[in-house]
């Protein structure tokens, strides 16, 4: 795990010390355990002046093992901080070769060396806020003596990584090599154990204050901003401005115990479970199947969500075709993408020529024959079955026989549309979310006769264009949107129960959620769910409890946001909602018609009725098999419908509450609220066997 070579120099000799554990160089106990050996042997043997560390493959080090996390200390020794200690005291000069990334404790190996020498395709970065903890072998303490407070802050308290350049700028960096790092950093090594300065070590007093005093403050803003809810950004700001009135060993002391606090914490362990959830989700069961590449896109239709699907493609690299019916439509959504790229560009995410070059990679056509000749074509259009199924048709008949046909559909069936088809092997969902050159998440719908490598090729693509796939089975609105439909029921009857439009999303924002249901029919149209209403009518038992006040306000021709009304009314240019008396008024007729006696409503129990309807579909979602698994199913609403991190998705949050108390509201709501809450019978399998959604 840690090989150890003698390089011979005029100067002298170096230890140059290796990290080999695949694939990331993680720092679990066997490595720590050998490296603590190696540096040791490295220390005593005279013949040595100085000590590199690097790492093989393209990581220095991945960080630690967080599997390892909230395990007995005794099968963790020794700890990072440990090793980072015996580098830091070493004798001899230290200098971490940094030969590709280096992350969380794999960065604070590097800032416990006396020196770091990078290649210049480094990325530096302490990610821990993501994971809901801190840097807890130094991070915190000596990164902000080593390159000042307000440039420390902004790489803790964000978790974002940094390049090799901007490394060198800050500080962080010693010196950048284009080739021979390791030759670059046992030179310079070389050099420092023969000066007559000797070793450069960290000042263990406290840090001087920063010129702006309000420098704190507003990143416990910005971070409240960003991760709202979550309490391991403010734990690192605290950290931090720790330093200003500590010694580092005292500072070190202090970031260890708010350590153990977060790891042993509710939400650091709901956000270390998405983090594994997500690599669960991005890998198939058939891992043996190869993708087919995808190098030519096309996009049928230049709405808001084809429109976005375009430049996500493009913002990779891939070209893309983007047509529509006719030249007019086609205009508005390549000036809505232009004034995209524009903002960005204003926003100082993209330059100019950035921004050009991924125009140009968007080529546009109101004539099918432009696809002929693409590797997979993504249609966007309306949500309405005829006009996809006709779509479909059109592009079977002139698309290459290999090429995949997917549609962005958000729940209509799939099985459907390839039956249109003379390759339903080629036919998949790649159910999209709003704006999608935004949002991480990618639903890939598998049709019956979906075949494996069409499937494997989607998941590739998705990752090569930042997205986060989840695969899933049909199903009206398949995993994500199938569960909205109880949630906002619940949401809707409890408007007409006595709460108000304000008081519903509010308890649910606090709750954690990025918006509460209604803000979100608000933004994402209200016509859209009003629609898939109107197909289902038929169908609805006529005894069935239903509330009309959604439906109401749309034939009033409020459909939301891009009508300046909906649930809130919205003034010429903002997105923020108004609360509307002309609502309320409509809510208490609709409680009337229904024979409903408004009362007072508990923010608890519209927690309890949103979150706990989630979850009841969630299981039976579960039973019938459209999700591999219910870590699947909290990706998809953390990635893709604001659900908070810090809880994990709605079925670990369920795991976190416990499914005998779950279970047992559910019962209480279904005597209360009659059938449509009948408790989902995994559900109720899985509270009377002790075990947990997680347990699946």
């Amino acid at each position: 795990m840690i090989s150890k070579q003698i390089e011979v120099f005029p100067g002298g000799q170096v230890a140059v010390l290796s990290i080999q554990n695949p694939p990331v160089n993680g720092l679990g106990s066997a490595v720590r355990a050998a490296l603590g050996k190696a540096l040791d042997e490295a220390i005593a043997d005279t013949d040595v002046l100085a000590i590199v560390l690097t790492g093989a493959g393209r990581f220095f080090s991945g960080g630690a093992d967080i599997r390892e996390f909230n395990t007995p200390l005794t099968l963790r020794e020794p700890v990072l901080r440990d090793i980072i200690n015996k580098l830091e005291s070493s004798p001899k000069p230290t200098v971490a070769a940094i030969n590709g990334i280096a992350l969380g404790g794999g960065l604070e190996l590097a800032l416990g060396c006396h020196y770091r020498v990078a290649v210049d395709k480094a990325t530096l970065g302490l990610p821990e806020v993501k994971l809901g903890v801190l840097p807890g072998a130094g991070g915190t303490q000596r990164l902000p003596r080593l390159i000042g407070v307000e440039a420390a802050l902004e790489i803790i308290a964000s978790g974002d990584a940094i390049n090799a350049d901007q490394g060198l700028r800050c500080g962080l960096v010693d010196q950048i090599a284009q080739d021979d790092l390791v030759t670059k950093a046992c030179l310079l090594g070389l050099q420092v154990a023969g000066s007559e300065d000797g070793i450069r070590r960290l000042n263990p007093a406290a840090v001087a204050a920063p010129k702006n005093p309000e420098i704190f403050e507003q990143a416990r803003q910005k971070a409240g901003r960003r991760y709202r809810g979550c309490v391991a950004p403010l734990e690192c700001i605290a950290c931090l401005e720790k330093t200003l009135t500590t010694s580092l060993d005292e500072g070190l002391e202090f970031e260890r115990q708010r350590f153990q606090v977060l790891v042993n914490g509710d939400q650091s362990k709901a956000q270390r479970h998405i983090f594994f959830a997500e690599r669960s989700a991005m890998k198939l069961p058939d891992a043996d199947v190869k993708p087919e590449p995808i190098n030519h896109v096309g996009v049928v239709g230049a709405g808001t969500m084809g429109g976005g699907i375009a430049m996500s493609l493009a913002n990779a690299g891939i070209p893309v075709v983007l047509l529509d019916r006719d030249q007019a439509a086609l205009d508005r959504g390549w000036e809505i993408i232009k004034n995209n790229y524009s903002a960005s560009v204003s926003r100082k995410k993209l330059d100019q020529p950035q921004m050009e070059q991924r125009l140009a990679l968007i080529r546009r056509a109101v004539d099918y024959q432009e696809l002929s000749d693409v590797d997979l074509v993504i249609e966007a259009a309306f949500e309405d079955m005829a006009v996809k199924r006709e779509i479909f048709e059109r592009l079977d008949a002139l698309c290459r026989p290999d090429a995949i046909l997917a549609s962005n559909t958000s729940r209509l069936d799939i099985n459907e549309l390839a039956a249109a088809t003379s390759r339903p092997g080629q036919v998949i969902g790649t159910h999209f979310f709003s704006p999608a050159n935004v949002m991480r998440l990618l639903e890939v719908v598998q049709g019956v006769q979906t075949n494996r490598t069409a499937i494997a090729s989607l998941f590739s693509l998705a990752r090569k264009i930042g997205k986060t796939p989840v695969l899933v089975g049909v199903c009206d609105g398949f995993v994500g949107n199938r569960m909205v439909s109880p949630y906002t029921r619940e949401a809707h009857f409890l408007l007409e129960e006595g709460a108000s439009p304000e008081q519903v999303d509010g308890a649910l924002q606090r709750f954690g959620m990025a918006m509460g249901p209604l803000r979100m029919g608000d933004m994402a149209g209200l016509d859209i769910s009003w629609a898939a209403r109107k197909r289902m009518a038929p169908t609805r038992p006529a005894h069935i409890r239903y509330s009309r006040v959604a439906d109401r306000i749309c034939e009033m021709g409020r459909l939301g946001q891009k009508t300046g009304a909906g649930f809130y009314r919205y003034e010429e240019g903002s997105r923020n909602p108004v609360p509307d008396p002309v609502i309320d008024e409509l809510i208490k007729e609709c409680a009337q018609a229904s024979g409903i006696e408004r009362r007072d409503i508990s923010d608890e129990e519209i927690i309890q009725r949103t979150m706990y309807a989630l979850v009841n579909e969630g299981a039976r979602i579960l039973e019938e098999g459209i999700a591999q698994r219910s870590s699947d199913i909290d990706v998809i609403y953390v990635a893709g419908y604001g659900f908070p991190v810090f809880r994990g998705g709605p079925m670990f949050y369920a795991d976190t509450v416990g499914l005998p108390q779950v279970l047992a509201t559910i019962e209480r709501f279904h005597a209360e609220h009659g059938e449509l809450w009948a408790p989902a019978p995994l559900l109720k399998e899985l509270a009377s066997s002790g075990r947990k959604f997680s347990d699946l």
